[in-house]
């Protein structure tokens, strides 16, 4: 059986994400790629693997990211954001700039 490289392994990093859409609204989501996933948010190849959300408010980009250990704890930290209120994503946006 050939190995698909494609594929996240078990002890791949993942990141969650925040992105700023061209409409100013925030979108949370998490990747083991994020220059991949920030491409298929922008529609860029003739990817139609972007978030439905994002595909009517492009371009988007990247104003966010942690780096975790495993699906699990990036699933977690994602539903964490989200529960966040708009203020609070900001805050945290602002927090990582110098």
């Amino acid at each position: 059986m050939p190995n698909d490289l494609t594929k996240p392994s078990l002890t791949s990093t993942w990141f969650v994400y925040l992105i700023r859409c061209a409409d100013n609204s925030l979108y949370t989501g998490i990747t083991t790629d994020l220059n991949r996933r920030l491409a298929e948010h922008n529609g860029e190849k003739n990817s139609n693997k972007g978030a439905r959300y994002t595909r009517h408010r492009r371009p988007v980009c990247l104003v966010y990211s942690e780096t975790l250990a495993n699906r699990a704890s990036a699933s977690q930290r994602e539903y964490a954001i989200k529960q966040l209120s708009r203020a609070a994503k900001e805050q945290l946006i602002t927090s990582l700039t110098p």
